[in-house]
């Protein structure tokens, strides 16, 4: 159903509450459901203070409002480990994914670049952190995970040494980059309740998708592909 050209769609299901989101002609529309759950937790995690603003961190206006897309206080970052592994561009995130962030790069991210390259992690590019849209651009989708802040796709790691071990290319490339990209897709399983890489679907074929959305009844599911 369409109430404009700019409008998004709104859906009619008794389960999905019909909510309209940031949309312009060349963004599809998206169905999105309550969660409450998300401001509770990003609420909480602002509380705890275990995020606080530093120059690779910076605290953004709201992103959210009237729409279904946001978050109460989105952060930009542009490095993790305290500077030490640059985002690039700097993503823009909700509260409790910076901590999950900082966590993988820490205990997953850089032990495998250290064993597969002997080389730091210094870098990463980011293929798309916040985007009011529905998952996979599909018109008519679930609102993604995108739109809540509460995801980023990595497409790129950068090693001290100059290396740049791509996700397109080396998921299928040398032996070393194969191992590197299997070890950080499979550990980041530990930090995030959603990663999909190039074997979920067409769609990841060239990133890592990592999020913290709740799966199952409890919340307590964990999606990796």
């Amino acid at each position: 159903m369409y109430m404009s050209r700019v409008a998004c769609l709104l859906s009619l299901s008794v389960l999905l509450s019909a909510v309209s989101g940031c949309s312009s002609e060349r963004t599809p529309a998206f169905v999105a459901k309550s969660e409450p759950w998300q401001a509770l937790e990003e609420r909480q995690c602002l509380a705890s203070g275990m995020v606080r603003t530093s120059p690779f961190l910076n605290a953004r206006s709201s992103l959210g409002g009237p729409s279904a897309c946001g978050a109460e206080q989105p952060f930009e970052m542009s490095a993790a480990l305290g500077g030490r592994v640059r985002l690039t561009p700097a993503a823009t995130l909700r509260c409790p994914m910076i901590p999950a962030v900082d966590r993988w790069v820490a205990t997953v991210v850089e032990p495998a670049a250290r064993f597969h390259f002997g080389a730091s992690i210094v870098g990463m590019k980011v293929a798309a952190s916040y985007g009011c849209r529905p998952i996979n651009h599909k018109w008519g989708a679930k609102l993604s995970q995108h739109g809540l802040a509460n995801a980023l796709d990595i497409s790129e790691f950068r090693l001290a040494d100059g290396h740049k071990i791509s996700v397109k290319s080396g998921w299928w490339g040398s032996s070393r980059e194969r191992q590197f990209l299997r070890d950080v897709h499979r550990g980041a399983c530990d930090s995030f309740t959603t990663v999909l890489g190039p074997l979920a679907d067409r769609y990841h074929h060239d990133h890592l998708h990592l999020d913290l959305a709740r799966h199952g009844k409890n919340g307590t599911y964990r999606v990796c592909r």
